[in-house]
């Protein structure tokens, strides 16, 4: 351990310390999008995010793969129903310390729902127009889930622009072909 420090938090000091560093992490993604949306436009700042995400989901889903020791196609709730699988994965992403998600199974699929977004919240608040993330999210959320199980494909149910489900932020479909 780096950071000898952490070892004299407690239990509840760490968690709180987990979703300061996430809103930090949110923060810097924002900043950087927001200056490049200032200075080159939406289009280029999203041809950019959305190149940015496909590197950073699979990273962030690797490290989580291996934390978990998830096996090859460990499938939606694990080989054994013990909830390792893509759901627990979701559950141990960056964004899940610091938005609101429900994540529902039937069968063979997994629905992710985002019921509070922090980004979309904060540009809401700064009366910044909402952030178009559909087109990044069907390669975040798609890229995520084959590292996790080649065998997931995704589909966007609602996501702005497209919103079609006005009970949540966005909303993703992954269905697993066995």
């Amino acid at each position: 351990m780096k950071n000898k420090v952490l070892l004299y938090y407690s239990k509840k000091e760490l968690i709180s310390l987990i979703e300061v560093y996430s809103k930090e992490w949110l923060a810097m993604d924002g900043v950087w999008f927001q200056s490049v949306e200032k200075e080159f436009g939406i289009d280029k700042a999203m041809e950019h995010n959305k190149n940015i995400w496909k590197q950073f989901t699979v990273i962030e889903a690797k490290n989580i793969k291996r934390r978990l020791d998830l096996p090859e196609n460990s499938g939606i709730d694990g080989l054994c129903g013990d909830g390792h699988g893509l759901e627990k994965a979701l559950k141990l992403r960056i964004y899940a310390n610091i938005n609101a998600d429900e994540i529902i199974i039937e069968n063979n699929v997994l629905i992710y729902r985002t019921l509070e977004c922090r980004v979309q919240s904060a540009r809401k608040r700064k009366g910044i127009r909402f952030h178009p993330c559909k087109d990044v999210g069907i390669v975040e959320y798609t890229e995520f889930a084959k590292i996790i199980d080649e065998r997931f494909t995704c589909e966007v149910i609602s996501c702005y622009p497209d919103i079609t489900d006005s009970t949540c932020s966005c909303s993703w479909k992954f269905l697993l072909h066995e």
